[in-house]
């Protein structure tokens, strides 16, 4: 489960919950899924609300964002061009020397088991970086 031993983790918590109810459409559903797959390839992610709207996933460091638009949910992985991808999930932000992100449109579905791959590794990549 999502840790929320922060009162501010808490309140992202409650903030995302309330993002979701309110796109109340296809995107408020992509947007519930993807987040229950980063919950279930990290059970210690943290949730936060960052700038001025943005959930964001973290353990130690940030994992990755979820931005919804108008005809796309958007996932970005704060490292994903040091991240391997052997699933070709990323389809966007691929110019980067630092993102990489995820582009999903309405109808469209993900590999769940890859997507949490790309999660755990990211994970393992943030960890790696604040043992030095």
């Amino acid at each position: 489960m999502t840790k929320t031993t922060s009162p501010d983790s808490r309140s992202a918590s409650r903030l995302i919950d309330a993002r979701i109810r309110e796109l109340g459409d296809w995107r408020g559903e992509k947007l519930a899924r993807l987040r229950a797959l980063i919950r279930e390839a990290d059970p210690k992610v943290v949730e936060e609300w960052k700038w001025r709207g943005v959930p964001v996933w973290s353990h130690d460091g940030i994992i990755c964002t979820g931005e919804t638009y108008k005809n796309v949910v958007k996932m970005t992985f704060a490292k994903g061009a040091s991240l391997d991808d052997p699933a070709r999930l990323f389809n966007a932000s691929l110019e980067g020397n630092t993102r990489r992100a995820i582009d999903l449109h309405e109808g469209e579905t993900i590999d769940e088991q890859a997507l949490k791959a790309l999660i755990r590794a990211a994970v393992a990549l943030n960890k790696s970086k604040r043992r030095r």
